[in-house]
């Protein structure tokens, strides 16, 4: 017979319930505002099974079926077309991954900044790009190196470096490598503040104890303020590996044109080509799902690969 628990032992539950109670409805504005902006929009992958017209209800549109998922993979050019804008957003993902350290080793560098104001400067500077559009981004690009009133350009010819205005916004050569660089000055300083966080929550009686025995501050950052960022760093790359497929549009949107459109296109972009650009609605749809099975296979392969390497789920 189990003995009656005591009031305190009562309370202490009830307060426990009502903690839960209170952690959800904190949460209930943030699942709202996913489910309506993340899975609300997934009615809309009906329209892939349709041959649909805009201003047409479904019901006077022709059913298809899976016609045209089949017709990304039984038409040589259409395939051609996916696999071209698979390569380019599978390289830029990959460079994307490859630079994710330089986020790592700025905010590391930026606290060995020992003057207060000259590293909160340097914080903010870095740190506003982030809050500028890409458009705006992409005339910020226009006035360096546009082929005639570009500063680089300018700069160029009166050096006597060259004869002529180098047309660096057209050119396709690189454009994988110019793409990342621009991600990187745009987000190098937003991408720091997780680890300065990180590394502002590390034991300061570890460096002491270093400082002690005489480590200098390389060694203090070798071996106290890598491996305490390290797994921040692991969440936040299988997070990335996870969201491997999705470049987003708006970066280039912005910097395509008819000359470098065959490297820069990425599947994002390529979508929005097709579908708003080209009108083909159905199978930019077609192709955007078969995107979001591809994000959630790699999303179940990072966590995965998280229990492998930290033994730790990231879902």
């Amino acid at each position: 017979m189990s003995l009656p628990l005591s009031p305190a032992v009562v309370v202490k539950k009830k307060n426990k319930n009502i903690d839960k109670y209170k952690l959800f409805f904190m949460a209930l504005p943030f699942l709202l505002i996913s489910f309506v902006f993340s899975y609300l929009p997934l009615h809309g992958w009906i329209y892939s099974f349709f041959n649909w017209s805009p201003g047409l209800p479904l019901s006077k549109d022709n059913f298809v079926g899976l016609q045209w998922f089949e017709s990304i993979f039984a038409n040589p050019t259409q395939t051609a077309e996916v696999v071209r804008v698979l390569k380019n957003t599978i390289a830029i993902s990959s460079l994307n991954i490859v630079t994710s350290v330089l986020p790592v080793a700025f905010a590391i560098f930026l606290l060995e900044i020992k003057t207060h104001w000259l590293r909160k400067l340097v914080q903010v500077l870095t740190t506003l790009p982030n809050f500028i559009s890409w458009v705006l981004v992409f005339s910020v690009a226009f006035s360096l190196f546009s082929v005639d009133g570009g500063l680089i350009n300018r700069l160029l010819i009166q050096m006597h470096v060259i004869d002529k205005g180098i047309n660096f916004l057209a050119s396709g050569q690189h454009i994988w490598l110019k793409m990342v660089a621009w991600n990187t000055w745009k987000g190098l300083g937003w991408g720091a503040i997780m680890y300065l966080a990180a590394i502002a929550s590390l034991d300061q009686e570890l460096y002491e104890a270093a400082r002690v025995d005489g480590a200098g501050r390389f060694r203090q950052i070798w071996h106290i303020t890598i491996p305490g960022i390290l797994p921040t760093f692991f969440v936040l790359l299988l997070l990335s590996i996870a969201n491997f497929i999705n470049n987003g549009m708006e970066q280039y949107y912005v910097f395509q044109n008819a000359v470098n459109k065959d490297t820069i296109e990425v599947l994002d972009l390529y979508v929005y080509n097709i579908g708003i650009m080209g009108a083909n609605w159905s199978f930019a749809t077609a192709v955007s799902m078969l995107k979001s099975i591809i994000s959630v296979f790699l999303l179940f392969f990072a966590n995965s690969l998280s229990k492998l390497l930290r033994g730790e789920s990231i879902i």
